[in-house]
């Protein structure tokens, strides 16, 4: 069977193939294949007339009262629904708000202030970029110690490595779930016990995995999490990120940018600050209310197709794309930077090659949208409810034409 025969079988049988028809089509098919839903997500057609109906119904009609009647709390509405769906968090533990960089910032500081005495940091080296300058920033304000875990970037993360670099001093750990660049799922499970063995705490960039892969974080004893919503939750560009604080911290610890609606009754407007009871005491300034809106439309529609049928087709697509790229002739030189083994591989397939910097912009030109990561990769972000086979299939022959004619 051929590769493409293969692709329109696959799409045949596929359970969450209704679910393309939920995104916005491109317009005048300037899009041929899309494989960057990794970096974001397509938009929703729901979310295009909720945001008219926002502007034109809530905002225009109730104008201020919006906020008693209901916006100050979609933070919270919100946050429970992505935890309910993709976080495996139970109510009350997850909260939107800032950007993914402020929110990692906020937890990772209350985080340390809740070890006071120890000094370093542990992190890999090949973590998210935002996330090893975060930590910088705050060794450097802290006079703390990093203690970096060399990492392979094909691969990840790994218990072993973990259990090596932690030890008495460790205050905090932070590490991706799915990475980057490889795509590489750690074991939030053992991970997270070892840093706890050691006395740390553990924090969790889930940007690469809510929405694609399932999460426990109830169920792994994870202490933070931090994500963004515009990857596999659709919801949009500069969307609004959550933070998860396992509920028995949570009058523990005191986040370090101090807000009015992070206040113990903020419309008091009293002198001094005392922090908000529970996961609110996260939040610092006014709500991004209507960036919300998208990020609420994609978590319902994670939640209908459900987490594991979701794992399921990602896992699906990554093989049927590792399973194309094996069937190109050795003389196009492209290899795979990301783990064959789909228990420890998250949605996104890395394929390399040295000159894929210059043919990613081609491919742009040609409407095939992957992305690229320095310094060989062409990410191939493969969002199961608005991925085809058959488009996979599209962007992966042009791929390959493009490679040929180098």
């Amino acid at each position: 069977m051929t590769n493409v025969a293969r692709a329109r079988e696959l799409d045949a049988s596929d359970p969450l193939a209704a679910f393309v028809d939920r995104f916005v089509p491109a317009a005048e098919h300037s899009l041929v294949a899309y494989l960057d839903g990794n970096s974001l997500g397509r938009p929703l057609t729901v979310t295009a007339d909720r945001l008219q109906e926002f502007v034109t119904g809530q905002w225009a009609s109730r104008l201020i009262r919006g906020w008693t009647d209901e916006w100050m709390e979609w933070p919270h509405t919100i946050g429970d629904a992505v935890g309910r769906a993709a976080l495996g968090a139970a109510a009350a533990q997850v909260i939107i708000g800032d950007s993914t960089t402020v929110m990692l910032y906020k937890v990772a500081r209350a985080a340390i202030a809740a070890r006071p005495g120890r000094t370093e940091i542990v992190i890999d080296t090949d973590n998210f970029p935002t996330d090893r300058y975060i930590v910088e920033g705050i060794a450097q304000e802290l006079s703390m110690s990093i203690r970096w875990i060399q990492t392979d970037p094909e691969s990840g993360i790994g218990a072993e490595q973990v259990a090596a670099a932690v030890g008495p001093s460790t205050a905090l750990a932070l590490f991706s779930h799915v990475a980057y660049r490889s795509g590489f799922l750690a074991d939030m499970h053992a991970i997270t016990a070892i840093v706890h063995d050691a006395g740390g705490l553990v924090l969790w960039d889930l940007s690469h995995s809510v929405g694609s892969v399932p999460v426990q974080l109830d169920a792994c004893g994870v202490d933070f999490a931090v994500g963004c919503t515009y990857k596999y939750l659709n919801g949009g560009p500069g969307a609004p990120a959550f933070a998860y604080v396992r509920a028995d911290l949570q009058e523990q610890v005191t986040q370090p940018i101090w807000g009015w609606l992070g206040r113990r009754d903020s419309f008091e407007m009293a002198q001094g600050y005392v922090p908000a009871s529970g996961i609110r005491r996260f939040i610092s300034g006014t709500p991004p209310v209507i960036s919300m809106i998208p990020v609420r439309a994609g978590v319902e529609l994670v939640a209908e197709a459900g987490i594991d049928a979701i794992r399921a087709k990602s896992i699906a697509l990554t093989e049927f794309a590792i399973e194309v790229v094996d069937s190109w002739p050795r003389s196009l030189g492209v290899g795979i930077g990301s783990p064959r083994d789909s228990a420890v591989r998250g949605g996104h397939v890395t394929i390399c090659r040295s000159d894929f910097r210059e043919l990613t912009l081609r491919l742009w030109d040609q409407g095939i949208i992957p992305d690229f990561r320095a310094p060989d990769g062409i990410r191939l972000g493969l969002s199961p409810l608005s991925t085809t086979f058959v488009e996979l299939h599209r962007g992966l022959e042009a791929i390959a034409a493009a490679a040929a004619r180098a």
